[in-house]
């Protein structure tokens, strides 16, 4: 399949946006992903989100990611039972297959979080605990089992691939910050394209944001990095280590 030769040259956070808003989109169809990779010091996970619609940003990412009671942790909670793809939906009646399994969650929780349905899988490590977890919202499709197989078939690249990608520090997977003068995941993103010379109405088309909503990022970052042009933004995000150098 391309899809996997595909996914063996992920390597940046770059790569694993275009992977999945690729070839990967017939597979499994979605705007909303969150993936977490387990760190290697303690029980905790770094999270990141890739997304294609103007309707989930920072907000529900944050609210997604809250220990215990965010949607993450109790799709996380639901896959340990299970150990096979969780979906969690409100179009269809909860059930439990031999492969998947189908979950309701409150109505109003799935409205705010802007995801409307998902789709969870876990890769487990050499301790039988979850090394890396990805949500895929917003799926185009109802959940069915030819999903579930997708994503068991999916995992190990995904894994491998997430793993890659955290591996470079310029590229390392984040929750979110308290500190309101660090970089958020969306204004790094838009941060990159800007190192490599992208305009507002580019990056919005890559993205599939509007230019304004892109005007407001770049504004936020000039304010946080304290310098006053996109060219300034550029060069001190690559002395920070903020973006990737690409050759």
């Amino acid at each position: 399949m391309d899809v996997i030769a595909d996914s063996l040259r992920v390597s940046q956070r770059t790569h694993l946006f275009n992977w999945l808003q690729g070839e990967f989109q017939y597979l499994i169809g979605h705007e909303v992903m969150i993936c977490g990779v387990k760190s290697s010091e303690n029980d905790t996970y770094a999270y990141e989100y890739f997304t294609s619609t103007r309707y989930f940003n920072d907000v529900q990412f944050n609210e997604a990611i809250k220990q215990d009671t965010g949607l993450v942790s109790q799709a996380i909670d639901l896959w340990k039972n299970k150990i096979s793809p969780v979906f969690i939906t409100n179009q269809l009646k909860p059930a439990d297959y031999k492969n998947y399994s189908i979950f309701n969650f409150c109505e109003t929780e799935l409205k705010n979080s802007e995801m409307k349905s998902l789709a969870a899988h876990g890769f487990g490590d050499h301790n039988n605990q979850i090394s890396t977890f990805v949500i895929f919202g917003r799926l185009h499709k109802d959940p069915n089992a030819t999903n579930a197989k997708i994503l068991e078939l999916m995992m190990p690249h995904l894994h491998c691939a997430l793993i890659r990608v955290t591996s470079n520090k310029t590229n390392t997977l984040h929750g979110p910050s308290k500190d309101s003068k660090k970089i958020t995941v969306r204004e790094s993103e838009i941060l990159q394209w800007v190192h490599m010379g992208k305009t507002n109405w580019e990056i919005s088309s890559i993205l599939d944001i509007s230019p304004l909503t892109v005007k407001n990022h770049v504004q936020n970052i000039l304010r946080k990095l304290d310098v006053q042009n996109r060219g300034q933004a550029a060069v001190k995000a690559a002395k920070l280590g903020l973006v990737k150098i690409l050759n």
